[in-house]
């Protein structure tokens, strides 16, 4: 059984540093850091998966680019990725090119590394220049403080809406050996995965080949940020990045015990990140699982999942505690699926039937089902009776507070 920690274990060749530039709403430099740097030792593998929308940000083109020359090994130095929050270099044109290119630009001089071993990302408002001055203004700074121990200053750093860090870690033994992940990410709206969501950089000192290191975090990928969604929004500039040093001598082949350890330690610990970015949603008062069971494949399944949790109605029943089932099967009956068959579903909140044969259950107690609505951590199972296929999925509530955060985003 592995154990899955909020608190930050170091991994060996990461380092990471943060320094305030006063980006966050043109903020002072003496507030809190919004400038976050992370060193992957030389000879390290990382892969990547980032936003399918296609307004990307200027960081993430850059980012992929550089990421496609490092897995070919054209850089035997150090790997950076550099982050900032508070503005999302999106929306920027050609200006922003420039500016994710000129802060890479300014990392690799620093170092006297190579331009492409930097990979940029930006999170927070959209449409507006990026002032790069200001990042290369606390580059010495970053470069000084670098440390194995920073990885709670860098889930701080990357956040902008959040409330909370999203911190997760582990060790593992393999062959008597020990192996360590550690990830953070940041994301509270604008959430709805179409690859990854938000902002997550993920780290193991487990020697991992780089084909393997891919299929590893896209296997991850799929059952946890691609299974989230707070209010269908896929934002331009997720990207999620995982990186394997290799300095514990541990070596991860495919096929092995440790091929196996190895993924569900990765899949368990993106989850953990995943549902904490849903924990943490703009406004949230309700953490929401939703199981579809028994659907005819996976996208169907998604298919009715994604036209539940993406529900304002829906959303709005839950965070008023309204055990208004009916908005639930709305939802599923407009979500596509040809020939349902309505006599076939059954829906339950908490393991409690609501519906079954086309309508509401003979024995329904709105007092119960009201109670269960009223919890702050709520399963709601979709059986639909077509298939042998299941996929879980994890939204929130909709609440005056997601409102109210989302129309003060830029005031």
């Amino acid at each position: 059984m592995i154990e899955f920690k909020s608190t930050p274990q170091a991994v060996g060749g990461v380092r990471w540093s943060t320094a305030a530039a006063g980006i966050k709403n043109s903020a002072p430099a003496s507030s809190s850091p919004d400038v976050a740097l992370m060193e992957i030792a030389a000879c390290s593998n990382v892969a990547g998966v980032f936003t399918l929308n296609a307004f990307a940000a200027a960081p993430v083109i850059v980012a992929k680019r550089h990421l496609a020359l490092l897995q070919k090994k054209a850089s035997s130095g150090p790997i950076f990725c550099l982050i900032n929050s508070g503005n999302a270099n999106a929306g920027t044109g050609a200006a922003g090119l420039v500016a994710a290119d000129t802060s890479c630009q300014s990392v690799s001089e620093q170092f006297a590394g190579e331009q492409h071993s930097v990979l940029p990302f930006s999170t927070g408002v959209i449409g507006e220049s990026l002032a790069v001055q200001k990042i290369t203004n606390v580059m010495p700074a970053l470069a000084d403080s670098l440390s194995e121990a920073a990885w709670d200053e860098a889930a701080r750093a990357i956040m902008t809406t959040d409330t909370v860090p999203k911190i997760g870690s582990c060790e593992l033994e393999i062959d008597g050996q020990s192996v360590v992940l550690t990830g953070i990410a940041k994301g509270a709206g604008m959430i709805k995965p179409n690859m990854a969501t938000m902002l997550a950089f993920v780290a193991t000192d487990a020697l991992i080949a780089q084909d393997a290191l891919t299929d590893l975090l896209q296997g991850a990928v799929n059952q946890s940020f691609n299974r989230i969604t707070v209010d269908g929004d896929t934002s331009t500039n997720d990207a999620c990045i995982l990186a394997a040093t290799g300095c514990s001598g541990v070596p991860i082949n495919r096929g092995t015990g440790a091929w196996a350890k190895m993924q569900q330690a990765i899949d368990g610990l993106l989850i953990q990140l995943a549902t904490a970015i849903i924990r943490d949603a703009e406004g949230a008062t309700k953490f929401i699982t939703i199981d579809v069971c028994g659907g005819a494949s996976v996208n169907e399944c998604l298919q009715v999942g994604y036209a539940i949790a993406e529900s304002p109605l829906v959303k709005t029943a839950f965070f008023a505690s309204d055990a208004n089932w009916g908005r639930i099967l709305a939802a599923i009956g407009r979500s596509g699926l040809s020939q349902l068959n309505i006599d076939a579903v059954e829906i339950s909140l908490n393991g409690y039937c609501l519906c079954r044969n086309g309508g509401r259950v003979s024995d329904y107690d709105e007092q119960k089902a009201s109670e269960i609505m009223a919890q702050s951590e709520i399963v709601l199972t979709i059986k639909l009776q077509r298939g042998s296929f299941s996929e879980r999925l994890w939204t929130s509530d909709l609440s005056h507070d997601y409102v109210r955060i989302n129309a003060e985003y830029r005031t």
